[in-house]
């Protein structure tokens, strides 16, 4: 096939490994000064797994999309719009667009691209912990996922979505009801939105702190509490909505953890997550949150508003995830919300149609 990666961090970095290594003729659509040809996946030991020979780095639009069979888009949320505006061009019949992972809004930024004949597929969730270790050359990629969830716009090329993602991680891949239980996984738009206010809920303008704790090492079961009580929230919202969501898998399932307690003590054990900072900048006084973290830019204004604009669509009572979010308004000087709107999405039926092509 021919692919195109949109992004060379560590997801996109990720799957072009794996697309070369299988043959496929990779294209990576970011800046060729910045990469490297050959890119390397290595595990926790530093071991080189993986390798794969990318076929060109462009900018150049027309190159990168016009003859791609695939297209995997690692763009943040709040990239989307302009990433979908720049492949609308040449979308077509023959090609599939896949957003990894699915969650953030981005099906209705493609939605003109689908309208011309594309498919529209995500993944519930990431392969695997990915992070860069040298930007442009190696990723070092730990806990790869047993199964990967997927699902398409339109629901009939679901099995064919299915098909390349299988032969690019060699991984069982499960076909989805539809769309929507990607939208509304409890991953990123609950997971770290609840952890960082739990962490800064005390934070203004000009406060600082002298240390601030690892982001998943050092969880605690205040995070554990909030987290819970929104993943209880993102339940009864699928309850109301009169579409198959039974693949909107609860926390306390995914994490085999029946309470607070159990939960944190999970979080803590996974190595994937062993060493990753919560986003920070430091000051000469001390440690501020980072607000250009995607963990804000993303999860906060196209994640948990998503879910908290669903809500509000479904009469669901949603008081934590509500909370979170206007936490994260008050902290930030500008707020590039989602807003379903755009969309002409103004009553739970219209959005559920869309879900149901």
């Amino acid at each position: 096939m021919n692919i195109t990666i949109v992004g060379a961090g560590n997801v996109g970095t990720q799957i072009a490994v794996h697309a070369a290594e299988k043959g496929n003729k990779v294209l990576m659509y970011t800046d060729p000064n910045r990469i490297n040809k050959e890119l390397k996946i290595i595990d926790e030991k530093n071991n080189i797994t993986n390798k794969g020979i990318i076929s060109l780095a462009t900018l150049d639009e027309e190159i990168a999309f016009s003859n791609s069979d695939v297209i995997f888009v690692t763009y943040p949320a709040f990239k989307m719009e302009e990433i979908a505006n720049k492949i609308y061009p040449y979308a077509n019949k023959n090609m599939k667009i896949c957003l990894v992972p699915g969650t953030g809004g981005g099906e209705w930024e493609f939605k003109k691209c689908i309208e011309k004949g594309a498919t529209l597929f995500g993944l519930q969730r990431v392969p695997s912990v990915a992070r860069i270790i040298k930007k442009g050359d190696t990723v070092k990629a730990i806990g790869y996922r047993k199964e990967l969830k997927i699902a398409s716009i339109p629901k009939s090329k679901s099995n064919e979505c299915k098909e390349i993602i299988e032969s690019i991680f060699e991984i069982d891949c499960k076909v989805l009801p539809n769309y929507l239980n990607i939208t509304l996984t409890p991953s990123n738009p609950i997971l770290h939105t609840t952890r960082l206010k739990t962490i800064f809920n005390d934070y203004y303008e000009g406060k600082t702190y002298d240390k601030i704790p690892l982001f998943y090492e050092e969880w605690n079961n205040e995070s554990s509490k909030l987290l819970l009580k929104c993943d209880e929230e993102l339940q009864c919202i699928c309850k109301n909505i009169n579409l198959d969501l039974s693949e909107v898998i609860s926390l306390k399932e995914h994490y085999e953890s029946d309470d607070e307690i159990e939960l944190t003590n999970k979080i803590r054990s996974i190595i994937g997550f062993k060493g990753l900072e919560t986003p920070n900048k430091m000051l000469e006084n001390g440690f501020v949150p980072d607000l250009n973290s995607r963990y804000f830019t993303a999860d906060f204004p196209y994640g948990l508003s998503i879910l908290v604009q669903i809500a509000n669509l479904t009469n669901t009572n949603v008081p934590y995830m509500k909370d979170t979010l206007e936490w994260y308004k008050n902290i930030v000087k500008e707020n590039n919300e989602y807003d379903f709107k755009k969309y002409g999405v103004t009553s739970i039926n219209k959005l559920i149609n869309f879900y149901k092509i």
